[in-house]
């Protein structure tokens, strides 16, 4: 049985060197598909070349993140200008594409100290949001201390198939999502955060694998990877007392839902 790494990185400088290497010791691990999101404009070309060179495997979402990295490699507050830049691109690839992200808000007070640049994150995600429903395919969304707002947003805004990853924000706003049918991705790192109250209180049905590689893995300051989403299922299957086979299993068949266009992949 294998699993859906539903959020991940792999146009990442740090896998700049190795990237084959690291798809097929992904593939060895039994990861039956990588759906790899964009941060800003600059990587979509790299994207859609991975996607074209593993097809049925590398799945791309193109879309522009709440926090943009300068040219000095500074950290700032998306503006609508950086989503002006990535719509054409967006456009030319569409008919390609497995979901738009990674998109949302990161209200985390060194990037978003201000109602000026919180409001232009919502403006940001407005339109990626009504995008997406243009497109027919779903969001694959960030929310970093800004949970309960992300989700108001997209109940809002009427966003349907909606993947939440790495989610921070409480249990009982994460139900909120749940209750509007969204679905939430765990990453490695719950092995060593403070998440596993999250995982008890979400339904399985609702949860997916993630790796977002290469952060977010089962140890602190070392590149994670894809074949490491073996330790999310297998923490979700200690936390709640059920197998791992069947979290792997319940998983996969919600990326599924999650990803009808991954369907046509991995159900022959």
């Amino acid at each position: 049985m294998g699993a859906v790494d539903c959020h991940c990185h792999l146009a990442a400088p740090e896998f700049q060197e190795d990237i084959e290497d690291v798809l097929e010791e992904a593939k060895q691990a039994k990861v039956l598909a990588l759906v790899v999101v964009a941060e800003h404009s600059g990587e979509f070309g790299r994207i859609m070349q991975l996607s074209e060179r593993h097809p049925g495997f590398v799945f791309s979402c193109l879309g522009v993140h709440p926090v943009q990295r300068t040219p000095t490699g500074q950290e700032r507050s998306v503006t609508l200008k950086d989503l002006d830049e990535a719509l054409p691109l967006i456009e030319l690839h569409k008919d390609c594409l497995l979901a738009i992200g990674e998109v949302g808000l990161d209200f985390t007070p060194r990037f978003a100290s201000t109602d000026e640049q919180k409001e232009e994150q919502r403006r940001v995600l407005i339109k990626q949001i009504q995008l997406a429903k243009e497109l027919h395919l779903p969001l694959n969304v960030h929310s970093r201390s800004a949970g309960r707002p992300t989700i108001n947003l997209l109940k809002e805004q009427g966003a349907e198939r909606v993947l939440l990853h790495a989610f921070d924000g409480k249990p009982s706003v994460a139900m909120e999502g749940v209750k509007a049918g969204y679905f939430f991705s765990i990453p490695p790192s719950i092995t060593r955060s403070e998440q596993e109250k999250l995982v008890k209180h979400l339904p399985l049905e609702s949860i997916c694998l993630e790796t977002d590689s290469p952060a977010l893995g089962p140890e602190k300051q070392v590149r994670n990877e894809p074949k490491n989403i073996f330790f999310a299922a297998e923490y979700i299957a200690k936390i709640k007392g059920i197998s791992l086979e069947e979290v792997i299993d319940v998983t996969t068949q919600n990326a599924l839902k999650l990803f009808p266009k991954l369907k046509n992949f991995l159900c022959k």
